[in-house]
This record gives structure tokens, C-alpha cells and sequence, in this order.
């Protein structure tokens, strides 16, 4: 890689030098335009709209449309006097969490290295952010721009995201906005069916742009004088459902299955039918015991038993009785 800036990380009174590489590459398939019949390269001259004469790169100036065909001109010495305080500092502002910073504001990454002898420094403030579990808000001035941005902690080396400022990120003006949609709870329980049978831990290893290697191939069966090999078929998909309900249905039931998951149950309806397990069981053991007080003959054989002992009991008494009157007759 090759360094796009250098310059230094001001961190309160410590500066520590670095290089800024860019931490991403488009990846996509580029063309020039040629002519048809001999493949010869198309170019453009810069031509002058007045005089229509040819301008040279040393001669061109920016130049900024006021309205009424009238333009003002900038050149280099008018950018060189504006005050940049930043335009070789990455000046550390404040530090706030990562949650807080809207991914919409996200423009584009690159990876800071230490230069010199500034590892020290560079390894200490990395170690900092990760123990804080905050990003660094920053200014850094990139092609005669100054930006905001943040510093992170990723792969064990510290990253710059530039961000667009607040009044570049354009509101979102729509007119539904203002109706007022109902969403019927059952239709808000089989979308979050829907979330859940879809849900999963991102790893972006696991996703390719399919129409690249397609184009690629394309491109290398043309260098090689060879046929085309023709890409694998996709399935072609499901026409639209118009009931929301159904395709809602119908993606839950493909996610499940998909993922090899008994198809078939709704998964909403199956975790009611689990929760009112407990309450019929709690009806039945209730039902039991109205009927148990309700049938006392279950209790005769005992109040026989109990009748049956104390009639014996009577009769060993009063036979005893006799015994003793007809024994006191007999001594007088």
C-alpha cells in the first residue's frame, strides 16, 4: 500500500506521527471507451467554451458558478491563504461512544500506521480506546477539505472513518410518512416470526458479488478465444403474494426450511399452545377434587368399621356385667 498523507495525531499534548493508508478498494470491473470496429481508446481535450481552444492541465483554475452566466475564479493561491489549521494534524476533539454516531455519516475508511518513532504513543492511545469502549471524534483535512471523522480500534491498528457533516445527509421527505398505516398485531407477530426464523451472526466472508465473477469470466473466455461457461441457473422466485399475510406465512415456513427446521407450525401459535399446557393441567387436578368431595361413599366402609367395634365392644361389657352379678349371688 501506498501512503495517501502523513502527518500526526494531536491527543491532547501528544502528537504522534503517522501515515494514513486507504483501508478499502473497490473491487468492481472497469472499462475504457473504445471504438467498435478497432478497439482504438476514445479520449477528450479539454476545450475552452469561449475561444474554443485546446487548454492545457497548468491552465485550468476551479471556478465557481454565481448565476446569470457569471463565474468566479479560484486558483491555487486563493485555496493556499485559507486558514487550515488541520491540514496536517488529525486533531482528537472529544470522545463519545460508538453507538452514538449514526452509520449514515460513514463516508469512507483508512488505517493509520505509526511513523518513526511514534509507535510507543500510537500502541498506547489504541490500547486507551479499546479499554474505553469509545471512538475519538476528529478533524483532519484531506484534498484541500477538512472533515470530521472518527478513530477506532479495528484489527489491532487504529482506523479513520470520515463522515459527512450533519447538513450533507438529506431528510427523508416522503409522503407516507404522514398516513396513518395500521399494522394488525397478528401481521407484527409472523414479521417477527419471519425476523427470528431469518436471524444470524454476520460474517461477510460468506456473501460474494456473483455478478462480477460472471462478468470476469466473460471477460477471460475473450481473452482466451474460448466459450463462455454459462452460470448456474437461480431458481426463479415466487410470484408475489397480494394476501401480506400469506407471504408472510409462506417466507417463514422457506427460512425454516432453509435451515432444516420442522416446517408446518407456526411457531407463534406452537409457544401458546406450550403456555396453556400448565392451565389445563391446573383445570384437571381442580376437577378431580370437586369430585372427590363430591362422592362421601368413599368413606362408608370406615364409618362401618368404627360402628362394628364399638357394638363389640358393648357386648363384651355387658357380658362381663353378668359374669360378676351371678359370681356375688353364689358368695351370699
Amino acid at each position: 500500500m501506498r501512503a495517501i498523507w502523513k502527518g500526526a495525531v494531536s491527543f491532547g499534548l501528544v502528537s504522534i506521527a503517522v501515515r494514513l493508508f486507504s483501508a478499502t478498494e473497490e473491487k468492481d470491473i472497469r472499462f475504457h471507451q473504445v471504438h467498435r470496429d478497432d478497439g482504438g481508446r476514445i479520449k477528450y481535450k479539454r476545450v475552452c467554451s469561449v475561444d474554443g481552444e485546446e487548454v492545457s492541465f497548468d491552465d485550468i483554475a476551479k471556478g465557481y458558478d454565481i448565476g446569470g452566466g457569471e463565474m468566479v475564479v479560484l486558483t491555487d493561491d486563493d485555496f493556499a491563504e485559507l486558514p487550515l489549521s488541520t491540514s496536517r494534524a488529525i486533531e482528537v476533539l472529544e470522545f463519545v461512544p460508538a453507538d452514538q454516531v449514526d452509520a449514515i455519516l460513514y463516508a469512507k475508511s483508512y488505517y493509520l500506521e505509526p511513523d518513526g518513532t511514534a509507535t510507543k504513543p500510537y500502541v498506547l492511545l489504541r490500547e486507551a480506546l479499546g479499554d474505553a469502549d469509545r471512538v475519538a471524534i476528529v478533524k483532519v483535512a484531506l484534498r484541500q477539505r477538512e472533515q470530521l471523522a472518527t478513530l477506532r480500534v479495528h484489527d489491532d491498528v487504529l482506523l479513520l472513518n470520515t463522515m459527512l457533516w450533519p447538513d450533507e445527509v438529506r431528510k427523508p421527505g416522503f409522503g407516507f410518512l404522514d398516513d396513518d398505516i395500521e399494522i394488525r398485531p397478528a401481521e407484527l407477530a409472523m414479521a417477527s416470526s419471519l425476523i427470528d426464523s431469518m436471524a444470524a451472526d454476520f460474517n461477510p466472508k460468506a456473501y460474494s458479488d456473483n455478478y462480477r465473477a460472471a462478468l470476469q469470466e466473460v471477460i477471460d473466455a475473450k481473452v482466451e478465444g474460448r466459450e463462455v461457461v454459462a452460470p448456474e441457473e437461480e431458481a426463479e422466485a415466487a410470484p408475489a403474494a397480494t394476501d401480506l399475510m400469506a407471504a408472510l406465512r409462506a417466507s417463514v415456513e422457506r427460512a425454516r426450511a432453509a435451515r432444516g427446521e420442522e416446517t408446518g407450525k407456526d411457531p407463534k401459535s406452537s409457544e401458546g399452545t406450550k403456555k396453556a399446557a400448565p392451565a389445563a393441567a391446573a383445570k384437571k387436578t381442580a376437577a378431580r377434587k370437586s369430585a372427590e368431595k363430591a362422592t362421601p361413599a368413599k368413606k362408608a366402609p370406615a364409618k362401618r368399621a368404627a360402628a362394628a367395634k364399638s357394638t363389640a365392644a358393648k357386648k363384651t361389657t355387658a357380658e362381663a356385667k353378668k359374669t360378676t352379678n351371678a359370681a356375688a349371688k353364689k358368695a351370699s
